[in-house]
């Protein structure tokens, strides 16, 4: 498998005005992450947790801890962005963030912990959306002009399954070794 599928095996989040039926997709894509993510690593070994996707990439605890760290972001952004006028929200180096301490822990129950409280509060203040807030606008400084909270929806609806995706392929990339 090439690197860019290794990287992206789902490809590259692309926004399309969604339906109704895809907006619900979106929300349970986020609402049922943590349970998802939690039923994937919760019978792994150490060594197991020590796996990458690819080369260079996170291993899955750090991933773990990177859902923690990007999420509780991304329900600060929400809440800013539904409580002020066209907010530029604020980025973080996401990298140097998954090489601290507590992102290569191999301890990973506070960060899946933390996950489901968040998650779930998240889905609903998603579920309670009215129509009109769905548009509401915020700059996003690693993107080009205004973006909308329905955009930022999909965006991490697809982040919930990119990261999913990561995390099999390192499970699957090393039963594939064990089975040789």
């Amino acid at each position: 498998m090439d690197l860019e599928k290794l990287k992206y095996p789902l490809g590259h989040y692309h926004y399309e005005k969604p339906s109704e039926e895809t907006w619900n997709q979106w929300i349970e894509h986020i609402e049922s992450m943590p349970s998802k993510l939690t039923k994937l690593v919760s019978s792994l070994s150490f060594d197991a947790m020590e796996r990458t996707y690819r080369p260079g990439g996170w291993n899955v605890k750090q991933i773990v801890h990177h859902f923690a760290d990007s999420h509780i972001n991304a329900f600060a952004r929400f809440k800013i962005v539904l409580t002020e006028e066209s907010p530029t929200i604020r980025t973080y180096r996401q990298t140097a963030w998954a090489e601290r301490e507590d992102a290569s822990n191999e301890e990973i129950t506070d960060s899946l912990d933390l996950l489901s409280g968040l998650h779930k509060r998240w889905a609903v203040l998603l579920k309670t959306l009215k129509p009109q807030e769905k548009d509401r606008k915020f700059i996003h400084p690693e993107y080009e002009g205004e973006r909308h909270l329905e955009w930022l929806t999909g965006l991490y609806a697809w982040h919930c399954r990119h990261h999913l995706a990561h995390i099999k392929l390192a499970i699957e990339k090393e039963s594939k070794k064990e089975s040789k």
